[in-house]
């Protein structure tokens, strides 16, 4: 099952009860620990790192399907299910909701230094993930949810999470670092869900000029660059939430530290989404080079729709996903009420392909 990407779930508030949560926590415990046995490290990020997959899991686990909490109290359950056995698993959970997602950086330094873990690769593409999808890609929502998993040997996976308060709805990025070849051209391997937006999409393939010109003009003057700006404002483009000698400030400092590619420019301090658009819309205006407008997620289901829509049913892998999820329920060693209920979820969730 190899989708990572993003899905779109209704912004709710609240949280899980605590006779639920105790549950959830006991029972993904079991899955990740039955998968990890049967499959290994690298195949429990890979499922991770699949937004069906996932929210399949959040189903057996019994949360709400269409839940934004469904990201924020299954990840919570994981992290603490796994807590005390990371050693014998060889998979480390950092991050979290609101402040928590801050500290991401410093429960991987810690975990790295009590396994003897390389951190620097880890916290760089903890951080990276976050800048891109905060701020390279613009799409209306503000990430509020980080959520890093990663293995002994280094690889990882990303589960994030921004909200969009203006349309009550919450959309989750998902990353694998197997498939990330460029962390600027088109990271996520596929992004799925059922809201498009306008959005300015700094990392799309077709934005690369868009990038290259960015780079460029943070690396001029400072004071030619704020003279262009000034420039379009007679011309009806609206820069009204650019404030120029906010701009100034950034673009000294990149004129400073003279980044070599859009990667470097997008991890310099400070460089945030105002600064990125308006790079973007001064390369367009000086340049003729547009950036891509094209949200990246896509309309789709997790192996296809019974209609063909928007792809037929792609049932080997369908059976697969439901033989994994099923032998990691059967192998999990909880209490036989908690395993029956969740086959029942199980089989109600893929009752279409059975």
């Amino acid at each position: 099952m190899p989708r990572t990407g993003t899905a779109t779930l209704p912004l709710h508030h609240g949280k899980a009860p605590r006779w639920l949560f105790s549950r959830m926590v006991a029972l993904s415990r079991e899955i990740v620990y039955a998968i990890v046995r049967e499959f290994g490290q690298t195949e429990l990020l890979r499922r991770l790192s699949d937004p069906y997959w996932f929210q399949a899991l959040g189903c057996v686990l019994a949360f709400d399907w269409h839940s934004s909490g469904l990201t924020t109290t299954v990840t919570g359950a994981l992290k603490e299910g796994i807590k005390g056995m990371e050693k014998e698993l060889g998979i480390f959970i950092a991050g979290g909701k609101g402040a928590t997602s801050r500290k991401t950086p410093e429960q991987i330094l810690l975990y790295a230094d009590k396994y003897h873990i390389n951190p620097s690769p880890l916290v760089y593409a903890s951080r990276m993930s976050a800048k891109v999808d905060n701020t390279a890609l613009q799409d209306g929502y503000q990430l509020y949810h980080h959520v890093f998993v990663f293995t002994h040997e280094g690889k990882w996976a990303v589960i994030q999470q921004g909200m969009n308060a203006l349309n009550r709805t919450a959309r989750r990025y998902h990353w694998l670092s197997e498939d990330v070849r460029d962390f600027v051209v088109e990271p996520h391997k596929a992004i799925c869900c059922d809201r498009k937006h306008r959005t300015l999409n700094m990392v799309a393939k077709e934005s690369e000029d868009a990038r290259n010109l960015s780079v460029s003009l943070a690396r001029q003057n400072p004071e030619k660059v704020i003279k262009e700006l000034k420039a379009p404002l007679r011309h009806n483009i609206n820069f009204s939430d650019i404030r120029p000698e906010r701009f100034k400030s950034i673009l000294t400092k990149t004129y400073e530290r003279q980044p070599e590619d859009f990667e470097s420019l997008l991890g310099i301090e400070g460089v945030g989404p105002k600064t990125i658009r308006a790079l973007s819309l001064l390369s367009e205006l000086i340049y003729g080079k547009p950036p891509s407008y094209r949200d990246p997620a896509r309309f789709s289901f997790a192996h296809g729709g019974k209609d063909g829509t928007p792809f037929p049913v792609d049932r080997t892998t369908y059976d697969r996903s439901i033989e994994v999820m099923r032998k990691a329920i059967e192998s999990a060693r909880v209490g036989n009420t908690d395993k029956v209920n969740a086959l029942k979820r199980l089989n109600m969730y893929f009752k279409e392909a059975l």
